[in-house]
């Protein structure tokens, strides 16, 4: 038993952890009824352990991320400098910091996978298969919004999510309206993300205009903690509603629980960095479908490190709805990798070489 001991110190010690700031730059400012985005702050965590490398994305959207806080630094060296605790222990630790949960989780299964980016070896990973995928269409006047919408539709995108509530609510009208005399609802779907911008006296209302326009969802049309509203409009909306940013913040199982009893919404959106890693989502998920809550997994706007285990994760699922994980094409400064998107799906190109340069 001593010399296991003495053997299981030794190794411990040979695992080595260290992270790095990356700033990811927009091609163009994306908008959303929170502001215009021009560059996104991600972490990346590095393990090293026996000549192996693991590495994962901490990836954090100001002014939304719940661990977007000035601690945060240190706490991702804390994390690093106590890396030999292991990852249930750490994950336990960081209970409010969920992107470092994901980024942990990440870069241990990276760690202990044949290939430190296939995580989580499949069809997908084989390019034998494709996750199909929404087309995002971002904020802005209505003549880059049609410019958008013209462009998903041209690529072989039959599902488009549209920002609203930044402009005008009669021009977004106007803009779906549009869509739909050319293209129905076998054509396309249309699904719309609100991110908050409506109150709770006008939110029903603009739904029921929403809603002429035979849309799949709309997510989040109210700020979020709003419960009471949140449920009164689960209940008489004409379109299902997805909730988002309701989920950020909710840490326990018995506060997601109540959460989801309360509220009842149609859908779910899992975005890993915002809500605890595989793990947190797997809890989600299963509370969801305790309720008979459906759900879909999205991006939260990280490089193609965290969008390549999202994705691989995802796929494992088993959920075929159009998932939210075209958001690789981005930045300018991206990291190449065998990810592309193709006729409104995500696939994985084999024959295309990872390039990372931040390990």
């Amino acid at each position: 038993m001593i010399k296991l001991r003495i053997y299981l110190s030794i190794f411990e010690t040979l695992m080595k952890a260290t992270y790095q700031r990356y700033v990811l730059n927009f091609k163009r400012p994306s908008g959303t009824s929170r502001g215009v985005m021009t560059t996104k702050e991600t972490w990346f965590i590095s393990l090293e352990d026996h000549g192996k490398i693991g590495v994962g994305e901490c990836g954090i959207l100001s002014g939304l991320s719940v661990d977007d806080r000035p601690d945060y630094e240190e706490k991702l060296k804390w994390a690093c400098e106590n890396i030999n605790l292991g990852l249930r222990k750490l994950v336990s630790e960081l209970v409010e910091l969920p992107s470092i949960q994901f980024g942990l989780e990440m870069a241990f299964t990276s760690l202990g996978s044949e290939s430190k980016f296939e995580l989580f070896p499949s069809e997908f990973t084989k390019g034998n298969t494709a996750i199909p995928i929404n087309g995002l269409v971002w904020m802005g006047d209505e003549a880059f919004m049609r410019k958008q919408i013209v462009e998903k539709i041209e690529s072989g995108f039959d599902c488009i999510k549209l920002k609203i509530g930044a402009i005008d609510f009669k021009t977004e009208l106007d803009i779906l309206k549009s869509i739909r005399k050319e293209f129905s609802i076998s054509d396309i779907e249309l699904r719309v993300d609100a991110n908050g911008a409506f109150t709770p006296n006008d939110a029903l209302e603009k739904i029921k205009q929403l809603s002429e326009y035979q849309l799949h969802s709309i997510e989040q049309p109210i700020r979020p903690q709003q419960f009471e509203e949140m449920a009164e409009l689960c209940e008489a909306s004409p379109l299902d509603i997805a909730l988002d940013e309701e989920l950020i913040g909710v840490f326990f199982d018995n506060q997601k629980e109540k959460l989801i009893s309360m509220i009842k919404p149609q859908y779910i959106i899992l975005k890993p960095s915002l809500v605890g890693g595989f793990g947190g989502s797997q809890r989600w998920i299963a509370i969801a479908d305790k309720y008979d809550v459906k759900w879909w997994i999205t991006s939260a706007l990280e490089s193609n490190v965290g969008l390549n285990a999202i994705a691989q994760w995802t796929y494992t699922l088993g959920n075929r709805m159009p998932q939210g994980l075209g958001t690789g094409s981005l930045y300018t400064n991206n990291f190449h990798s065998p990810l592309t998107v193709k006729n409104g799906t995500l696939q994985y190109d084999i024959n295309t070489n990872w390039k990372l340069n931040i390990i």
